[in-house]
């Protein structure tokens, strides 16, 4: 079974964010790093190379594959900011019609900058993301 590629590291958040050229997206991480902590109530941590992650989850799939995922998360990439959160169809569909600016794929968001879209649907985005997928994979008891 192939082994996950993101997985949490040690590396600093600051000194990633602190590297990224471009001010506009360098603040933008510093301000989604707020919300995030602020919703999930988790502090900033490394997943891979280039994805900032709050708190964490353990999936298992029907297939037997499984791992670790961060419970919400961005990767401020070069050509656009990627917000990672999981939301019912019918609810994302809503919220994307209000959010403003942006592209999304099946399971991100793409933003070029935060000024482009309404700060509060991202809020409420990443408040269903947390409950539903803590609902999906509820915290193990040790």
């Amino acid at each position: 079974m192939a082994k996950n590629k993101t997985t949490a590291t040690e590396s600093s958040v600051v000194d990633f964010v602190n590297a990224i050229d471009d001010e506009v997206k360098r603040n933008d991480a510093f301000e989604l790093i707020k919300i995030m902590q602020n919703i999930s109530g988790f502090e900033a941590k490394m997943w891979g190379p280039s994805i900032i992650g709050f708190g964490s989850y353990h999936y298992k799939y029907a297939s037997g594959h499984e791992g670790d995922a961060p419970l919400a998360g961005f990767s401020p990439r070069k050509a656009a900011i990627s917000l990672y959160v999981y939301l019912s169809d019918k609810k994302r569909e809503e919220l994307l019609s209000k959010l403003g600016k942006h592209k999304s794929a099946k399971a991100c968001i793409y933003i070029k900058k935060l000024s482009d879209v309404d700060l509060e649907i991202v809020k409420e985005m990443i408040k269903i993301s947390l409950e539903l997928t803590l609902k999906l994979y509820p915290p193990q008891q040790k």
